[in-house]
């Protein structure tokens, strides 16, 4: 499939994430029913930009959603998504994008693969508990995307003074054969590691490997114990993505514990997640933290209702003793201040739902993709057909005749790991795992 018009219908921060991603390469037309965002986006993005209500058909073929290739749906009300995609598919046969944050519309899409005429549903919650579980499972990570059906991770780790690879060079810390050290971001800058590069407190370091590799990475990073009994993982929050964290972690054989500070629904949570230890109390309450050794966890996991409130708690949680704090973060543009006050990893569901959305959206579109740093470079997963540009060729040649830097991060070829070097050749059949920054993911994608 060939995307090449896109009607997006939402400007709020998933929409105008998705809609910034795709501008170079795509005809983008976005919709929202508030004329002011509107006009601010027109001269943030290069995109065409219409006012109005996108449940109704004739704003939808104003749009044109009648000749359209895809339309996402991605207001932040579940039902409006969910009439877009019924009205779109009236009107022609784009492929469909519902956003939803509510999992038994997705359970019940999932279902037939085809409810509301929606083509892809994607839950927000679901997303942004599946993330929180990853970043768990892996000790001092800030950022995990999985590719080629698990067969190898891509993280992002925060490089700390006091970390035993601090002022080491890159080939000092490279004691893992099946691992790439893919760049490091460096203040502003993005710096493509060599064996001599030395790596500095501050830097975020991104890493592509099997998983062995990566969690022998993480270890070597910040030598901490992964979590493995029920005193380690604490989740403050039993809304839906607390909710989805626990029940996801006990999928995994863990037993956390989960603080609710409403009673009704304490007592649900309670019925629904025989593995988790539920306790009704305000959360911010020192005291209860401490007499139940909750300051003694080894993972903390914030998911209230309101950045202010994790924010809160994510902070408290730091003070009396928690290891790591992972902590919701509604507002993307948050994000980075909850780093700068030392929260260890924050996950932005309307982030990870963006990156979601984005990986339908490329042309040839890719296997996988993982957007870093709000949008300066991206993680590729392309499986490598006859016509493929790189087959036949090596790493080291490919790389010579692209116009950007590339890192090619891992090769799957038949289910098994090959390890990417200069006179690595590509075959037909492979699937590789490209670094690449945002801008030549198009020439990237158009070669793979």
């Amino acid at each position: 499939m060939v995307i090449v018009q896109v009607v997006i219908i939402g400007a709020g921060e998933v929409g105008t994430s998705i809609a910034a991603d795709l501008a170079s390469d795509h005809d983008v037309v976005i919709v929202d029913i508030d004329e002011s965002r509107i006009e601010d986006i027109k001269y943030d993005i290069d995109v065409l930009t219409l006012a109005g209500d996108g449940t109704k058909s004739s704003v939808l073929i104003e749009a044109g959603a009648v000749q359209a290739d895809m339309v996402i749906a991605s207001t932040d009300d579940d039902k409006t998504n969910l009439v877009i995609c019924g009205t779109a598919e009236t009107l022609g046969d784009p492929f469909n994008i519902a956003r939803v944050k509510s999992a038994e519309y997705r359970r019940t899409w999932e279902q037939t693969g085809k409810a509301f005429d929606a083509d892809f549903v994607i839950c927000a919650n679901l997303q942004a508990a599946g993330t929180i579980v990853d970043v768990i499972g892996l000790p001092s990570a800030v950022e995990v995307s999985s590719f080629v059906g698990g067969l190898v991770k891509m993280a992002e780790f925060d490089i700390t003074e006091g970390s035993p690879i601090t002022g080491q060079t890159v080939a000092e810390a490279d004691r893992f054969d099946s691992l790439t050290f893919a760049a490091l971001f460096r203040d502003d800058d993005l710096v493509l590691p060599q064996g001599s590069t030395i790596i500095k407190a501050g830097d975020r370091m991104v890493i592509i490997g099997s998983p062995g590799s990566v969690q022998g990475f993480a270890q070597q990073v910040a030598p901490v114990a992964t979590p493995d009994t029920a005193d380690d993982i604490v989740i403050v929050g039993g809304g839906e993505i607390g909710y989805h964290t626990a029940r996801m972690l006990e999928m995994r054989d863990f037993s956390p514990k989960l603080v609710e500070q409403d009673s009704d629904r304490s007592r649900a949570l309670a019925e629904d997640l025989p593995e988790t230890l539920v306790m009704n109390h305000d959360p911010t309450d020192t005291d209860f933290l401490r007499r139940e050794r909750l300051d003694e966890a080894n993972v903390l996991v914030s998911a209230l209702g309101s950045d202010e409130n994790n924010m809160l708690v994510s902070v408290l949680a730091k003070r009396i003793g928690a290891k790591r704090v992972i902590s919701l973060v509604d507002r993307s543009d948050y994000v980075q201040l909850f780093q700068e006050i030392g929260i260890d990893a924050a996950v932005s569901p309307r982030d990870v739902t963006a990156e979601e959305i984005i990986r339908f959206t490329h042309e040839k579109v890719a296997e996988n993709i993982a957007v870093l740093e709000g949008g300066k470079a991206e993680v590729l997963e392309l499986e490598l057909g006859a016509d493929s540009e790189f087959v036949g060729r090596n790493i080291r040649e490919i790389d010579e005749s692209v116009n950007s830097d590339v890192v090619f991060g891992a090769v799957s070829r038949r289910g098994t790991e090959v390890v990417p070097r200069g006179d690595t050749v590509l075959e037909q059949g492979d699937n590789v795992v490209i670094f690449v920054e945002s801008e030549f993911v198009g020439q990237m994608l158009a070669m793979g």
